[in-house]
């Protein structure tokens, strides 16, 4: 059997199967935070818009910090990609 994926989030690791979740019956299938209703895409759209990680955080407070962190450790550049950035000089 498989290991699951560790994603190093400073003080702990987290199963990358507890930080998202995807399920038909749950946002029609969006992909999710695990234990939650909030599709990733909303971290991502916040970000790209320019706001902080805390502003993110306060604005939805079912999303631990962990989870966040984590998410964005899994999917570098999904922020890049949501601005139009991906792949621009900075």
């Amino acid at each position: 059997m498989a290991q699951p994926q560790l994603i190093d989030v400073g003080r702990k690791s987290v199963e990358a199967t507890k930080i998202v979740a995807r399920d038909p019956e749950v946002m029609n299938g969006a992909l999710v935070f695990a234990g939650t209703r909030v599709p990733v895409e909303v971290l991502v759209e916040y970000l790209a818009a320019g706001d902080s990680l805390e502003r993110f955080l306060e604005a939805i407070p079912t999303v631990s910090r962990e989870r966040a962190v984590a998410y964005l450790k899994m999917t570098p550049g999904a922020v890049e990609e949501a601005a139009g950035l991906a792949g621009s000089a900075r």
